[in-house]
């Protein structure tokens, strides 16, 4: 019948594709069957069939990244609860995830029957609190409820930028819908905070004062800008005003790194260029955009200072500075606000400027850290997106000056190894003005490197590096050289592409730097997607001193 209510299985993934979703990264399974046989007859959405329930959380997040908002589906138990630790990651990095989970039908429930995906006691309600747990609104959905419910949850998922989980039993989802199905708003058309006008009023007041008071001024734009939607915000900010500004390691790439007021990476005692920490640490206020993250890896073991009397804050909701705060305040209303009733502020002073990594190296000379970093750096293009493995490649590539209008995405806080090679994937799929560039390690990446596969599959075209020095490097500089655990099986990488299919890559191994620029300028050239071993000496790990150690982990026992 033309004029017949979807069920709610259709509902569901259809008013998720009005927020501008064109894809759904999961696994089919029996009890999610309504929302994979929906997803498949969508016109508007393309099952992306991972190969497995984390992999897939992780592309979910990467695309979630560039798009703003994504769709993850899984099965009851089983495929929900291997999906945790990527939705974890998502919220994390504060990105909108939709989880949807298939339950059992309500009438395997009420009688109570054992069946499979449980722990066989006729309970079916404890896995939710585990999956409920990386979210921040959940919900159980029901022909009646389905409407209104689906309308708190994309607004609360977007209102606190964060993954929401939405359930539904089998026999319930295929059922149609009651009442009146609505048709929802693209996601850059939606006001996703309001602020309390009052509020909002008083708190422009205060920021206003602080910041003309204040003879230096210096910015901290978070990655939380980009999650909300307001670079464009953030720009005009930055032109208005003037005001110089840095990111930490866990932002570097939510403005253009070619932007002439970018001063370089706030990161406490490794801030690059050097002195950077103590000109930022020394201006008269610091205006964090977003709510910096003082995490140890972002700050370099918490090696920060600055002061809280001078850290103006503009988080997700709130305005803060020292002790005073003001509450239910949108940031783009801040921002916007501030644009309009700021002139141009005075800049940093601070004469030392970045610069791109020296290309010099023998062509002879075995590929390196030192030698390898640079020829990235070199062939990274506008629109391209550089994804970065967390751990070693995360400590290489953070100083890089990136080209104009390179993106960077890595997992600083969250820091779960081997995610970047699915969030490639959804980075590749969500990203149309350039390419899409991953970095990582082979510890990483054998732990989702399946996820190739994958990739091939649907037919994505990423320029994949993946560093061979046999061992978890990074757990090296972090604890001790020698322990046998850090060791990896020996995988012949460069032939892993076409043994998944991958038959139109480009795959080469390379151990010197001519055979290194040979294989990139091969990948520059090549219609597809390119997948490039490089052998890295072990020896390049050598641990951080004991005492750096310490501060990191604060574990050693008290004499």
């Amino acid at each position: 019948m033309a004029n017949a209510l979807p069920t709610v299985a259709e509902y569901v993934v259809s008013r998720l594709a009005d927020l501008g979703i064109d894809r759904v990264f999961g696994v089919p399974g029996d009890y999610a069957f309504p929302f994979d046989d929906a997803i498949e007859a969508s016109d508007r959405l393309e099952w992306i069939v991972c190969a497995n329930e984390l992999n897939a959380a992780y592309a979910a997040d990467g695309y979630a990244r560039i798009k703003g908002v994504s769709i993850l589906s899984t099965t009851y138990g089983v495929g929900e609860l291997s999906a945790i630790n990527g939705v974890m990651g998502a919220r994390a990095q504060r990105l909108p995830v939709f989880h949807i989970v298939g339950a059992p039908s309500t009438r395997i429930q009420k009688q109570g029957l054992i069946t499979h995906h449980t722990l066989g006691d006729g309970v079916f309600n404890q896995f939710q609190h585990l999956s409920a747990a990386a979210c921040c609104v959940t919900a159980n959905l029901t022909p009646d409820n389905v409407v209104s419910e689906m309308e708190r949850v994309i607004s609360e998922a977007l209102r606190l930028s964060a993954p929401a989980y939405i359930t539904v039993p089998m026999d319930l989802a295929k059922m149609p819908i009651i009442g009146t199905p609505v048709k929802g708003q693209a996601l850059a058309e939606i006001k996703r905070v309001k602020s309390d006008p009052e509020s909002l009023s008083a708190a422009l007041s205060f920021a206003i004062e602080k910041i003309n008071a204040a003879k230096t001024i210096v910015a901290l734009p978070t990655n939380l800008v980009g999650n909300y939607g307001l670079r464009e915000s953030l720009l005009a900010f930055l032109s208005q005003t003037g005001i110089s500004f840095a990111t930490t390691p866990m932002d570097k790439g939510i403005v253009s790194e070619a932007h002439p007021q970018y001063l370089g990476i706030y990161s406490g005692v490794w801030s690059n260029p050097a002195g950077l920490n103590v000109a930022v640490e020394g201006a008269d206020l610091v205006l964090d955009i977003g709510g910096v993250v003082f995490e140890d890896f972002n700050t370099t073991f918490w090696s920060s200072n600055i002061s809280t009397d001078k850290l103006l804050t503009l988080g997700d909701n709130f305005v803060r500075l020292g002790n005073t705060i003001f509450t239910g305040i949108a940031l783009e209303d801040m921002l916007k606000g501030l644009t309009a009733k700021l002139k141009a502020l005075p800049k940093l002073e601070f004469s030392t400027s970045l610069s791109p990594l020296s290309l010099q190296a023998e062509p002879s000379q075995p590929t390196s850290s030192a030698n390898l970093y640079a020829r990235i750096q070199k062939m990274l293009r506008p629109g391209d997106v550089y994804v970065v493995e967390t751990g070693s490649c995360t400590i290489h590539s953070t100083p890089m000056l990136l080209p104009k209008d390179v993106g960077f995405q890595t997992q600083t806080l969250w820091g779960s190894i081997g995610w970047a090679t699915p969030a490639a994937m959804g980075i590749c799929m969500a990203n149309q003005q350039g390419r899409t560039v991953l970095i990582t390690g082979d510890g990483s990446h054998q732990l989702t490197a399946n996820e190739i596969g994958v990739m091939g599959r649907y037919g994505i075209k990423p320029i994949i590096f993946v560093l061979n020095n046999g061992l978890y490097g990074v757990e090296i500089v972090l604890s001790e050289k020698g322990p046998s655990y850090d060791d990896l099986a020996h995988w012949n990488y460069a032939q892993i592409p076409a043994a998944m299919g991958c038959d139109k890559w480009f795959s080469a191994r390379v151990s010197t730097v001519a055979e290194l620029d040979t294989a990139i300028a091969r990948a520059q050239a090549h219609d597809g997607a390119s997948y490039i071993e490089i052998m890295i000496s072990a020896e390049e790990s050598q641990p951080l001193p004991e005492s750096v150690q310490e501060q990191i982990y604060q574990s050693a026992l008290k004499k």
